[in-house]
């Protein structure tokens, strides 16, 4: 049986969701990387693994999808080693609550806003745009703390006892916004999300799948 593939930059905290969910599975998997700032996901081979152009993208012993929510899905179903969706209704509920809290919302303000002005934008040889993080923050701060709110404090995941896909969702976001002078500011009410990210950024992991902008 083939190993599955990624098709993704390392850097991609949507790629890196879909390798977290491999590596606690414990699966051999390869990651093929597709740059987005190179425009190579617009080129015909990977259109035609994800017609929107986006990444990642994920193929697996003949089988091949996109979306970071069905694919994780996929790795916990199809693959063996430890789940990674609560048996609990409630807890799968919030579980999904998270995640949907995360895509819609915390996501394009704090990556797609933040993260890009204050870690991207020194790359790509442009100042911040002081503007645009302004403009970001009233989300970002209610997105922090609806995550807060959402997280159930009783034990060391954000849905509890039991590792889930909520972790590995919010962990990329997490690990860029740590690197911004935001973070300090948006994560001061908010306790629980900053115990949860000083145990889960310990694991093994986190930090195997560490990208790097730079």
């Amino acid at each position: 049986m083939a190993i599955p593939t990624v098709y993704g930059p390392a850097y991609s905290t949507y790629a890196r969701t879909v390798r977290l969910a491999l590596e606690e599975k414990g699966a051999a998997y390869k990651l093929e990387e597709v740059d987005l700032f190179k425009g190579e996901t617009q080129a015909p081979g990977h259109v035609a693994r994800h017609p929107f152009g986006k990444v990642p993208a994920f193929s697996h012993d003949g089988f091949s999808i996109y979306e970071t929510d069905a694919i994780a899905r996929y790795i916990d179903e199809a693959l063996p080693g430890p789940k990674l969706q609560p048996t609990d209704a409630k807890a799968r509920a919030r579980m999904n609550q998270i995640i949907g809290v995360i895509d819609s919302y915390a996501y394009g303000t704090i990556v797609g806003k933040i993260v890009i002005e204050r870690l991207v934008a020194p790359i790509m040889g442009r100042p911040a745009d002081e503007a645009a993080v302004a403009a970001a923050m009233p989300v970002a701060e209610k997105s922090i703390a609806a995550l807060e709110a959402l997280s159930s404090g009783e034990g060391p995941f954000l849905v509890g006892a039991q590792l889930s896909l909520a972790d590995l969702y919010l962990v990329p976001v997490f690990g860029y916004l740590m690197g911004t002078p935001e973070a300090g500011k948006l994560l001061k009410d908010a306790p629980r999300l900053k115990r949860w990210w000083d145990n889960i950024s310990k694991r093994p992991s986190v930090a195997k799948t560490q990208p790097s902008l730079g």
